[in-house]
């Protein structure tokens, strides 16, 4: 069943099939795994947007494009360097969809002092649970829909 474009914090971000899913209650990987993935750590020190765009989409299940949040994110990281500030609300967003424990306070810390880490640990969460970022949320969607085919009809009329 296709899910529709709404946002609703509490319902778990479900994986596509056949993809394994970390215990609910921590991250797959630690928060200074960056270079465990070097093309994402380069991409995420050099342009966060990005990073922080695709993340958003996810979490935000389409409701928001990853170019319109990265924009945001850009805007608030040039005029006021609180970024930190927004991309902390979707790791509690992320968290509490994925079933985590919330500690505000915590995730807060985590994105002022490592913005870049805390957004890469997110990224690769994502990735681990099957998602490909790059392709959005509606590319995510087509690829999970993609083996469904829909039930053959009977030809004509019979008795």
């Amino acid at each position: 069943m296709k899910q529709d474009h709404q946002h609703a914090i509490g319902v778990p971000i479900s994986a596509p099939p056949n993809q394994s899913v970390a215990i609910a209650g921590e991250f797959s990987s630690g928060l200074c795994d960056c270079f465990s993935d070097c093309s994402l750590c380069c991409m995420t020190c050099w342009c966060p947007c990005i990073t922080f765009g695709r993340i958003a989409e996810i979490v935000d299940k389409g409701s928001s494009s990853c170019g319109v949040s990265g924009a945001l994110y850009s805007l608030l990281l040039v005029l006021t360097g609180c970024q930190w500030i927004y991309s902390c609300t979707y790791r509690s967003k992320l968290k509490a969809q994925l079933g985590m424990p919330e500690n505000s306070c915590g995730d807060c810390c985590t994105h002022f002092w490592c913005e870049a880490c805390a957004l890469c640990q997110e990224y690769r969460e994502l990735q681990h649970r099957g998602y490909d970022l790059a392709l959005g949320w509606q590319g995510n969607e087509e690829r999970k829909n993609q083996g469904m085919v829909p039930p053959s009809m009977a030809g004509g009329m019979t008795r």
